[in-house]
């Protein structure tokens, strides 16, 4: 072989090289890059905070989830329920106490301690409502310049549950009111609790003492800070409350003078529904609950109390929808997204929202019904549930300005 063949053939293998390492080149530059984002091995670990009403039933589904053996890309899927009220965990959420990375984090570079801080990130939050993950949007896109919750898209927050606030007050306390006022609403509580003369003045037994009001503490359950939300809409009339009217002077008296009915709820559990039926007459006459709460708890009432609450619905309607919302971020990978995701599903299913009703949880999925036989909505209908709320003026969502208002009057007034 001559040297001129020989230069020739070497021209052209370094050529077909260079043309296949282009093409590699090319090859792994259209894949997508994701950071913390590797070929999962061994279970996949999803971390699930849990508001407090739907925790028992979200955490038996979880259990039966786990037992079933669901797998993503032949990887076991274990989810773990963390219980955690709404309000406590957007404060966590607002403090950063989870520990998302900072935006310019070498993601190759970790600190132990931020590695550390990962293996117990939560992976979705299920809050009592979706304006909690719209205000964590707001302190992280200050912090991080983006969303960490979206609103649409694969990942967008979904309800999975349905409950409403509504009135539970002892029947025998319900019937004078009813006798004295009419329908109950925040107007006619507000009147009993300001009455001098307490329960004999209304119509009611001497033995009753003074009317007292069962309302959450906004300390423990985001529920007290959607009594007295609702509590303005009422007393001005409207869906939509902002911080002028919940400073306002005269209606923070009539606030005060409504709260003052409550029964040491500064002391009070986050559990209010159950220490209404575990204290009976001495924890409060009547209250606003969320109705799941009230539902869960009309049986263990009526045995240990003697009689049921009956259930009244107010004007405006405080909504809670339990949206199931994915952690969007490096702090979680993929995996643990979509292994969410796969739970998402699985509460959605038919099956699982049936489970849900037997809570007291209205279902998200529109294919299960809460007027079933063995209900509670069809259990306690004679005591006012009912399956439809045909009313519709809705109670819009409070912004930050708004909450923080309310907590700081409550701590200034009720608390301490």
């Amino acid at each position: 072989m001559n040297r001129t063949r020989v230069i020739f053939i070497v021209i052209v293998v370094a050529a077909l090289a260079i043309v296949g390492l282009a093409a590699l080149a090319r090859l792994l530059s259209d894949q997508p890059s994701s950071p913390l984002v590797v070929d999962q091995r061994g279970p996949i670990n999803v971390r699930v905070l849990t508001a407090l009403p739907v925790y028992d039933w979200v955490n038996e589904a979880a259990k039966q989830f786990n037992a079933e053996n669901h797998e993503l890309d032949g990887n076991p899927i274990q989810v773990e329920i963390i219980s955690m009220d709404g309000l406590s965990a957007l404060g966590k959420f607002d403090r950063d106490e989870f520990g998302a990375l900072p935006s310019d984090v070498d993601l190759e570079n970790l600190t132990p301690e931020q590695e550390r801080a990962l293996e117990r990130f939560p992976t979705a939050w299920i809050p009592d409502s979706r304006y909690l993950p719209e205000l964590a949007n707001v302190a992280y896109k200050e912090r991080l310049g983006r969303d960490v919750f979206l609103t649409d898209g694969e990942y967008r927050a979904r309800p999975i549950a349905i409950s409403l606030f509504a009135w539970g007050v002892y029947q025998s306390r319900a019937e004078v009111l009813k006798e004295r006022f009419g329908d109950v609403d925040w107007q006619v509580i507000h009147d009993a609790a300001i009455t001098r003369g307490g329960w004999p003045e209304l119509g009611g037994l001497p033995e009753w003492g003074f009317f007292k009001l069962v309302v959450p503490n906004p300390r423990k359950n985001v529920g007290g800070l959607a009594a007295m939300v609702a509590a303005a809409g009422e007393y001005y009339d409207s869906v939509a409350i902002g911080t002028a009217e919940v400073t306002d002077p005269d209606f923070q008296q009539w606030l005060g003078e409504l709260m003052s009915s409550t029964t040491d709820l500064s002391g009070g559990s986050a559990y209010t529904a159950e220490d209404f039926a575990l204290f009976g007459y001495s924890a409060g006459d009547g209250g606003q609950l969320l109705e799941s709460d009230l539902l869960n708890n009309m049986e263990g009432i009526q045995t240990r109390w003697g009689e049921p609450l009956d259930i009244f619905y107010p004007k405006y309607v405080t909504w809670f929808d339990f949206p199931f919302t994915t952690w969007i971020g490096p702090e979680t990978s993929a995996a643990e997204k979509n292994a969410a995701l796969e739970f998402q599903r699985y509460l959605l299913s038919p099956e699982v929202q049936a489970k849900a009703v037997a809570y007291g949880l209205r279902p998200a999925n529109s294919s299960v019904s809460v007027d079933q036989p063995d209900s509670p909505f069809t259990r306690w209908a004679d005591q006012g549930v009912v399956p439809i709320v045909s009313r519709t003026e809705a109670m819009r969502s409070p912004d930050r300005d708004v909450l923080l208002a309310l907590l700081r009057w409550f701590d200034l007034n009720v608390a301490q």
